[in-house]
């Protein structure tokens, strides 16, 4: 127990989001997928996720980590339109309606809150992502849901001091979290083999190395300088820890980074590729597609329209 309140003391918790959304007609996300974490709590109508279609029943949550794609249905599952995620993010506001008054939260037929964040350790490597846990049921839990409709309100009110109010219950939500995995013993064996690595100095170094040299060298040999270890080696060492390679790291690490320069930046597609590491414009478009399933262009365009 210990060890994992190291890991949450080591949590860099950063909010994104909060929405409270009404599901305008039935759809079918076959890929959705996204960088952040994302909670999502279903007050009213159907909702359900993964191959099997899972059923989310009115007043449970699910738990999406940053970086898995999954299939989610929001609304009836009998005849939901089939989307793919590019669909989904370009045209949202055919199927979301975004719920901007707080008195009615909770209230709406067909409608969910939602609340994205950040949780890095050591501000370098996003915790639920590294644990590779899939995305999950949290049943009926009054003091998590209490705690969203809290940022819900919070978000759309103008309080003095709703940031900081907001952050702190952010950081209240990742805590819920994990307990609710510890104390329901989910996913014990991907905790007890990914969460080890936290604790290994160099591999540390390697994480903050990464995070602050995003747009220069990031090759092996790079790394084994900061790790102190050979070039040969290196590679293996840090799939040993992980359960990835550094070079597939590193490229999540800098798609990440440019999705956020896309959201909160006006910078050209050229120069936020180049900013993460990519040279050449074509290759970083080609895979950020590949990644995100939708054009940076696309993307950005996206976020200004309707950030929902």
């Amino acid at each position: 127990m210990e060890d994992y309140n190291k890991i949450i003391e080591s949590l860099g918790v950063k909010f994104i989001k909060a929405r409270n959304i009404r599901i305008l007609q039935p759809i079918r996300i076959k890929n959705f997928y996204d960088v952040e974490n994302s909670l999502l709590i279903l007050y009213k109508g159907e909702v359900s996720f993964g191959e099997e279609e899972t059923p989310v029943e009115e007043g449970d949550m699910l738990f999406i980590p940053g970086g898995k794609m999954i299939s989610v249905t929001y609304g009836n599952a009998e005849k939901p339109k089939a989307v793919n995620n590019e669909e989904f993010m370009t045209h949202r506001e055919l199927y979301f309606d975004q719920n901007t008054d707080a008195s009615l939260i909770g209230t709406q037929p067909n409608s969910f809150g939602m609340v994205a964040f950040e949780a890095k350790v050591f501000d370098s490597v996003n915790f639920f992502t590294s644990l590779d846990i899939p995305p999950f049921l949290i049943k009926r839990d009054d003091k998590l849901a209490a705690t969203i409709r809290e940022i819900l309100e919070e978000d759309l009110s103008e309080a003095i001091g709703k940031g900081r109010i907001i952050k702190i219950k952010t950081e209240e939500i990742v805590i819920e979290v994990i307990r609710y995995i510890i104390e329901n013993r989910l996913f014990v064996e991907q905790l007890a083999t990914n969460s080890t690595y936290f604790k290994d100095p160099r591999l540390i170094d390697i994480f903050a190395y990464i995070k602050d040299h995003l747009g220069g060298d990031l090759s092996n040999k790079v790394l084994a300088n900061v790790a102190n270890v050979s070039e040969d080696y290196v590679g293996q060492y840090f799939k040993m820890l992980t359960g990835i390679n550094p070079q597939d790291y590193i490229e999540y690490q800098r798609m990440e980074a440019a999705v956020g320069l896309l959201r909160t930046t006006k910078k050209s597609i050229r120069a936020i590729g180049s900013e993460v590491g990519y040279k050449d414009t074509a290759y970083f478009c080609r895979r950020f597609k590949m990644m995100f399933g939708i054009p940076a262009g696309k993307m950005r365009r996206r976020e200004s329209l309707m950030n929902i």
